[in-house]
């Protein structure tokens, strides 16, 4: 079996004082993207707990669709991630 070694620090905190750790973020195989597990993935790039690198490789996501999370977040906050709220974000 093979254990793939994971470069980084183990936790980081956030502006508000939370603790995110690599055991908070999403599994590998998610495949059902609610607007909570693509805030921790932001959180978890922006703050460096992960790599954008290895976000996109982990979850297999675009650079395009990682950038439109980020942007999303950046812009409107968490709430923009939702799916029915699209629309109203959009950047034209």
């Amino acid at each position: 079996m093979y254990i793939k070694r994971v470069s980084g620090p183990r936790h980081v905190t956030l502006p508000d004082g939370t603790i995110l750790t690599r055991a908070d973020l999403p599994p590998a195989d998610t495949r059902r993207w609610v607007a909570r597990r693509k805030a921790v993935v932001v959180q978890a790039v922006t703050h460096g707990l992960l790599a954008r690198e290895e976000a996109l490789e982990r979850y297999a996501l675009t650079d395009e669709e990682f950038g439109l999370w980020e942007a999303a977040v950046a812009s409107h906050g968490v709430a923009a991630l939702r799916v029915t709220k699209i629309q109203q974000y959009r950047q034209f």
